[in-house]
């Protein structure tokens, strides 16, 4: 279920719609793909570490506060669980865009694909609240489901190129290699692989985490990393760039063209399940962060109550809530100008604790708390590089809209630590 939960949140919107973003770069979007997945296998071994380390307790929360102390331990768990809902919120879009190409109507900008969208998310609320294991188990039958698509456009693409029933691969009329390209394609790319981490943010509720959250972590990451540069790429490079721009269903578009128009209407609806897939397991992350933070004092006290199921149902209702504020306050964008702004904004708000993660992993090995080779030092110090060149990526606004956010958190921890006789966070209430 780790490793589901992982690969799950990682296989949602991101792959089956970034095509059409990424078409256009041409091979940026490739060596876009590869720098994504090399970083992020260098910050999946870094928590894997720090997972094997600090397996108690919520990943975003602890790993900062262990080497930076509290304040940076909440803010960080705070911009985190701010990504979990937005992402919700993007997920819920990616949904409904894909569901698109069965029901055109849905592709038009307005108030029925708003409310569609925002019925996705409390459904899956409503998951989450009959508790984990039954959340855990809809992620592996979605998990599933979605790896159809993904498998099936490689191997379509290896037919397709074996028959000679396609054109040869092109990138004609697309930009030419160059480093603000690559940048700007890395950016897009790495949201696609957030959530390799969702296992170490829930590792309280974990078996055996020492062992099970690291091994999770890493085969989670490295497995959708290669069948992202595979799949991805072939979508991009055997279909014209002016019909990936116009369509809202990358995948679907794929497999009407070199399949069968059927074809296309099918993967379309596991796409939207695959995004719906993903909306469950980031509707469980958005639930036990502020759990997390409320049984070490740090939130009202509100947010720890956990119904019979052991959910943190107040939680998950305030979560999906502003959710489904942003889908319904921002629908007016349409599907895709909505989708590449929540893009980025998730993803510069998520980055916030990669770069935290990174930088404490190389101040604990200095402390002697974890012992490091020259290796994993490497790679540690890769995945920060490589993360704070990420957040510059997602460009001035996104980047300005996810410091606003997490500096609203600053006053609740101010007001909290005031409010805590001890003067500092408590350990968390079992």
């Amino acid at each position: 279920m780790c490793i589901a939960l992982g690969m799950g949140n990682m296989i949602g919107s991101g792959v089956f719609l970034l095509p059409r973003d990424l078409a256009p770069l041409g091979w940026n979007a490739v060596v876009g793909w590869l720098v994504s997945i090399a970083g992020t296998l260098c910050l999946a071994v870094v928590f894997a570490r720090l997972a094997k380390r600090l397996p108690e307790g919520c990943a975003a929360f602890t790993y900062g506060a262990a080497a930076f102390g509290p304040g940076t331990g909440f803010i960080v768990a705070w911009s985190y669980w701010i990504s979990c809902w937005t992402v919700v919120a993007t997920l819920a879009v990616a949904a409904i865009s894909n569901m698109s190409i069965l029901l055109p109507w849905l592709g038009e900008a307005g108030a029925a694909p708003a409310w569609i969208a925002i019925g996705f998310i409390w459904f899956f609320t409503l998951v989450n609240l009959f508790g984990v294991r039954r959340a855990g188990g809809a992620q592996l039958v979605t998990l599933g489901l979605k790896l159809i698509p993904v498998i099936g456009a490689v191997l379509v693409g290896i037919w397709a190129l074996g028959t000679g029933s396609a054109p040869p691969p092109t990138m004609a009329g697309t930009e030419p290699l160059s480093l603000s390209g690559v940048s700007a394609a890395a950016t897009l790319t790495l949201f696609a692989l957030l959530g390799f981490e969702s296992a170490c943010v829930v590792s309280d509720r974990v078996k055996d985490p020492e062992t099970t959250i690291p091994r999770a972590t890493v085969i989670a990451a490295a497995a959708v990393g290669l069948l992202y540069l595979l799949s991805c790429t072939t979508v991009t490079l055997m279909v014209p760039v002016d019909a990936l721009h116009e369509s809202n269903a990358a995948y679907a578009t794929f497999f009407s063209r070199l399949v069968s128009p059927g074809a296309g209407q099918v993967v379309a609806l596991f796409a939207a399940i695959a995004a719906l897939g993903a909306l469950n397991g980031f509707v469980l992350l958005q639930g036990d962060i502020p759990r997390d933070l409320a049984h070490r004092r740090l939130l009202p006290q509100a947010f720890a109550r956990d119904n019979r199921f052991a959910s943190p149902w107040i939680t998950q209702i305030v979560s999906s809530g502003l959710a489904s504020v942003i889908v319904y306050a921002n629908y007016s964008r349409g599907l895709a100008d909505l989708f590449a702004f929540m893009v980025k904004v998730t993803t510069s708000t998520a980055i916030i604790l990669y770069i935290v993660g990174a930088a404490s992993a190389l101040v604990l090995e200095r402390q002697g708390t974890i012992k490091i080779s020259a290796g994993f030092a490497a790679a540690t110090i890769i995945g920060f590089l490589y993360s704070a060149w990420a957040f510059y990526g997602a460009g001035l606004e996104a980047s300005l809209w996810s410091l606003a956010m997490t500096a609203a958190g600053l006053p609740i921890y101010l007001l909290m630590r005031r409010s805590t006789p001890s003067g500092r966070e408590e350990a968390p209430v079992a």
